[in-house]
This record gives C-alpha cells, structure tokens and sequence, in this order.
C-alpha cells in the first residue's frame, strides 16, 4: 500500500481537528438546547380549588378532568415541538458541518501546500545538484531561504553550508589536478630533450642508444597520462568554448589515423551529427572511443565499425568493436580512473585507464549521455549521445 505523502497527512490532520471540534461543537449545542426545550413552552395550569381550575391570565374555569386533558395536550405539543426543534438542529447541523469540513480539508490542502514550499525549494535544489552531469558540478547553487528564523530556515541554512563546502573542496581537488599535471610536463619535457640529445650525438655508443630509447619510451608514458589527467580535470569544469562540431568529420578522420597500420576490418557509416562544445574535449573524446576499440580487440579476424548519426534531436556516436568477452557486471568499472576490465589495475603497456574515463567526463561537460553494452561474441558497443544545436 502506497503511504500518504506529507502534504496529504497533514491535510488530513486539519480535516480531522476540524471535524472533531465541529461534533464536539453540535453534541454541545444539543444538549444545551435540549436542557432549554424541556422546561416546557410555558403553560401553567394552576389549581384554585378542589373542583375547578382556571387557565392562567384569562381567569376561565375548567374542571379537573378538562384540565388533566389539556396538560396531557400541552405535554404532547411540547414533547413534539421539542422533538422537532431538536431532529432539525441534528440534520442541518451535520449538514452544514459535513460542507464547511469539505471547504476545510480544501483550505488545508492550501494550507499544507504553502507551509511545505520551502521544503519544495529545498528538495528542488538538491535534485538539480544531483542530477547535474560530473562530479562536483551544480555546486555552485543555494537555496537561500527567505523567511523567519525558524527550523526549515535553519535546515536550509545547513544545506547551503554543506554545499559551500563541498564546492570548495572540489575545486580544491580540481585545481590540484590541474596544476600537478602542468607542472610534471615540464620536468618531462626537459627530461625528453636531454635524453633526445644524449642518443643523437656521432660518439654515442649503441647501449647508450638503447637506454635512451627505452626511457624515451617511458618518458613518452608518463607524458600521456599526465595528459590523460589533465583532460580529465579540464573536462569536469565548466566549458568556456562552445562551437559546432559534426562528429562524422571528427569520427572520420579519426578513424583513418586511428586503424592505420592495423589488421583490423574498419567499416563506417558516418551520417552528420552536428553538436555544439569544445571542439579539442569532442575530438579527444572520438580519439579515445578509438584508441580503446584498436587496443582491446581481436590480434587476427578483428573488426571496428563507426556510426554517427543524428536521432530524437542527439547527435548520436557509436563505436563497436570485437574483442574478449566483457561481463555484463564489469562494465561500470570501465569508466573509473585507472581501472580496467575485472576491476585489476592498469599494467604494462596497455593503457592508464583514463581513456573511457576521459569520454564519460566530456561527454557530461557537454551534456550528453555514454553507455557501454557488452555483445555477446565479445567486445563493447559504446554509444555517446550529445544534444544538437537546436536541442542545446
């Protein structure tokens, strides 16, 4: 059974309360009136002598037989008007009580309604912070209660207190990211430049050459993934660039250097989807949906098919790709930093894990939605969803 809501409750509190005090109130009135009718209408047949009586005020002389009838009359007349004096206040009384307590619960359906506006306005914000796409976004909001010092204000208060904190603490984080990746490229970038020169020179020996290589190679690692987090951090703030982009142009063109050098089978079906963002953040979003298909696919018989197209008003990108089999449970984990597929940590030189990490966070700076669906022969379809310029 489906529980009442508060407003309901309340609502029925205040019909209750009302329709009790109103049966209160007419039982009252009935028993007052009751008490009133029963001392009589006002006769008096008042006994002079043993054989006759008279009426009171006009002196007439009856007997004590046409008397007792008479009092028998007035008692009947009495008992009758007070009968229906009293059926008529019952009837109209809980008529008239059944209609204003319609017009109360109404009225206090209002009522309940205003008193839990601010409650409204407080359940209104936090479900636009968690709806907002990324982490930490729609944190900037408050409620900013208007009103008396009482407990909702204060509720509200605390509310914007705990998300002042949180923004800051996730700008904290953003900002960290940021200028920790700023700052490793250049020792990176000097450390790339000396060993480029140390293997060049005429006089280097061949194991000189080889040590430059592979740190070359590892100093080419590290470069990327202080990239691959830099984008990251980049994505999860606000864009400051909006421009029209097609994602068949990107995705073609993509494609092209992406499979190059490849056995893959490569087929495409790039219909225009035009979107509105970051032209660098959508580009390197493609580039990783690509990168992650080659990577994790097929050594021999591997295919890698591309779709754009525009449906239901989202430029839509789908990247499809054979390789090992994927486990419906293990796809969320795909998306997290530095987690692969059976939720181990990246090693070797297959990747950081940042790549589908990086296109959940472009994709939700832009608006738009990512879903990665296992097939069954193995492998990933991974379909981004983007709003159109229209839609945006």
């Amino acid at each position: 059974m489906k529980k009442l809501t508060i407003r309901a409750r309340l609502t029925l509190v205040y019909g209750g309360l009302f329709l009790f005090a109103g049966t209160v109130l007419l039982a009252v009135t009935y028993v007052l009136v009751d008490q009133r009718l029963t001392r009589g209408l006002g006769f008096d047949l008042r006994s002079r002598d043993p054989d006759r009586v008279s009426l009171p005020q006009s002196g007439t002389k009856i007997t004590p037989e046409q008397a007792e009838t008479l009092r028998g009359l007035v008692r009947q007349v009495q008992e009758d008007a007070r009968q229906d004096a009293l059926d008529s206040l019952l009837t109209q009384g809980g008529v008239a009580l059944a209609v204003v307590t319609v017009a109360a619960v109404a009225f206090g359906w209002l009522v309940a309604g205003r008193a839990l506006q601010p409650l409204n306005q407080i359940t209104g914000t936090a479900r636009r912070i968690a709806g907002a796409d990324g982490a930490g976004r729609g944190l900037h909001e408050r409620i900013a209660l208007d009103g008396p010092t009482d407990e909702v204000k204060e509720l509200a208060d605390t509310f914007d207190l705990m998300l002042e904190k949180l923004d800051r603490s996730f700008d904290g984080q953003r900002r960290f990211v940021a200028n920790a990746s700023h700052e490793l490229r250049t020792p990176l970038a000097i450390n790339r430049s000396l060993i480029e020169v140390a293997v060049t020179r005429p006089d280097a020996p061949a194991e000189l050459r080889q040590l430059g290589e592979t740190l070359l190679t590892v100093n080419e690692r590290h470069e990327r993934l202080i990239d691959g987090l830099l984008t990251l951090a980049e994505s999860e703030n606000t864009l400051t660039e909006r421009t029209e982009v097609d994602l068949a142009e990107v995705a073609g063109h993509l494609t092209d250097q992406t499979a190059a050098g490849t056995t893959l089978a490569v087929s495409r079906t790039l219909a225009p989807a035009r979107t509105v963002g970051d032209p660098v953040l959508l580009e390197r979003l493609t580039q990783n949906l690509l990168e992650n298909a080659v990577r994790h696919n097929l050594g021999e018989d591997g295919w890698l098919t591309v779709t754009t197209t525009t449906a239901d008003g989202r430029a839509v990108l789908t990247v499809s790709n054979s390789g090992p089999v994927v486990p419906g449970y293990e796809v969320e984990s795909i998306f997290l930093p530095f987690r692969r597929l059976n939720r181990e940590r990246v090693a070797g030189n297959r990747g950081f894990g940042l790549g589908l990490s990086i296109v959940r966070a472009v994709t939700r700076a832009h608006g738009g939605t990512v879903q990665a669906l296992p097939r069954p022969g193995g492998g990933l379809v991974v379909t981004v969803s983007l709003p159109t310029p229209r839609a945006g």
